[in-house]
């Protein structure tokens, strides 16, 4: 079923972004969950996929959406980009090499060292749906912790906005048919 908005018959982009931690158990078993839930996002209508950078599962998450989009031409793939906030046409060419855009949000600005962070957060805000590899229990994202995690943090700033959310890591691949299962 399609989600509409405003009056007549609009069809309301379905947005979904992919964020995990740079290593991943990159087995037979997480590609192949993996490519199930993407095939099961696209059939749910999800044309829009959101993309940072810099992590094996978003380079995995990259290859299967692409490999998708030849049986599904409507699909968007936009990469979030954390440099380059204006970059001429060029630039910008490059930059969206693979991608059908490449955009820079602009709450990530002046974010110094915290650049990922507010990458992700965009991405979020931006998504209906987030797909995570996110070991939640190896990881703490308070400040007093040695072992801080961006994904985790992402993970925590999803589920507090209320987003649809499939972590892989803990297997979480099924599809909901709403936000209520």
């Amino acid at each position: 079923n399609s989600k509409y908005s405003g009056c007549g018959m609009i069809k309301k982009t379905i947005t979904c972004c992919f964020i995990g931690h740079r290593k991943i158990n990159k087995d037979f078993e997480t590609e192949t969950k993996l490519k199930g839930l993407i095939f099961g996002l696209i059939e749910q209508g999800v044309t829009q996929f959101l993309f940072g950078d810099h992590s094996e599962f978003n380079d995995l998450c990259y290859e299967i959406v692409t490999k998708l989009k030849k049986a599904n031409p409507n699909i968007h793939r936009i990469h979030f980009r954390t440099n380059y906030p204006e970059a001429d046409e060029y630039t910008k060419g490059l930059l969206t090499m693979g991608y059908e855009e490449s955009v820079f949000a602009s709450e990530i600005a002046l974010s110094g060292k915290a650049v990922y962070v507010e990458r992700n957060r965009a991405m979020i805000k931006a998504s209906d749906i987030c797909v995570f590899y996110c070991n939640k229990s190896e990881f703490v994202s308070s400040k007093s912790s040695k072992r801080k995690s961006g994904t985790k943090l992402a993970y925590d700033y999803a589920v507090s906005h209320n987003k649809k959310i499939y972590n892989l890591y803990e297997g979480n691949c099924k599809i909901k048919k709403d936000s209520t299962e």
